[in-house]
C-alpha cells in the first residue's frame, strides 16, 4: 500500500501512474482515456495516449492527492492552464487571460456541457495489487461556459450539502459543482 504523499512518486511505475490516473473516469472510458502524468521537472507529459474522449490527469508528487479527468471539448481549456502555470502565472493571472482568450474567441471553449471528474483526498491509500484507492472522494465539475443563475437555475452556492452549484457564473469558467457527501 502506498500512502498519500507518496502514491505517484519517482519509483512508481508509468502502468501504476495510468491505473491510478484513470480512477477518476467513468469505468465505461477508462481503457481508451489518453493519460498526462509529470516530469522531473513538473513539466506535464503524455503517459499513454487516447482513443476515446476522455482526457485523465495523473496525480502529481508531493501534493495532496488528486487525478482528474474530462471530456476531451475541455482540452483547449486545459492546455492553456498548463501552458500559463509553466509561464509563471498565478491563478487570478490564468483566469484573466482565459476569459480575455474565451471572450475574444482565440480560446476555443467546449459549445456544450463538459464533464470533470476529480478523485482526490488527504488521507489516501493506494492497493497496485488490486486497484483500489481507500480515502478518496469524488467531486463531479460540468463546465457551461458563461452559464448563470438565470440561464441554468442552479444557484451560486449549495442548498444543502452535496447540492450542486454554480461556481463562477457569467465567466468562461461558470461550472456546475456536485461534491457527493460534502458537508458544506
Amino acid at each position: 500500500m502506498l500512502a498519500c504523499s507518496t502514491i505517484v512518486s519517482a519509483q512508481t511505475t508509468v502502468e501504476d501512474q495510468i491505473k491510478i490516473a484513470i480512477l477518476a473516469a467513468p469505468e465505461e472510458y477508462r481503457e481508451g482515456a489518453k493519460v498526462y502524468g509529470v516530469d522531473e521537472e513538473g513539466d506535464p507529459i503524455v503517459l499513454r495516449e487516447g482513443s476515446n474522449e476522455f482526457v485523465c490527469v495523473a496525480d502529481n508528487p508531493g501534493t495532496r492527492f488528486q487525478v482528474s479527468c474530462y471530456h476531451n471539448s475541455l482540452e483547449p481549456f486545459m492546455n492553456r492552464g498548463r501552458e500559463l502555470r509553466k509561464e509563471g502565472k498565478n491563478p487570478q493571472e490564468i483566469f484573466d487571460i482565459r476569459e480575455e482568450e474565451a471572450k475574444s474567441g482565440t480560446l476555443q471553449m467546449p459549445e456544450k456541457p463538459a464533464a470533470l471528474h476529480v478523485y482526490y483526498g488527504d488521507e489516501v491509500s493506494y492497493n497496485s495489487e488490486t486497484n483500489i484507492m481507500e480515502g478518496a472522494k469524488y467531486r463531479y465539475v460540468v463546465y457551461i461556459p458563461f452559464a448563470t443563475e438565470a440561464t441554468t437555475g442552479i444557484p451560486a452556492r449549495p442548498n444543502a450539502p452535496g447540492h450542486p452549484w454554480l461556481m463562477n457564473p457569467g465567466t468562461h469558467r461558470a461550472h456546475i459543482m456536485i461534491t457527493p457527501g460534502d458537508s458544506n
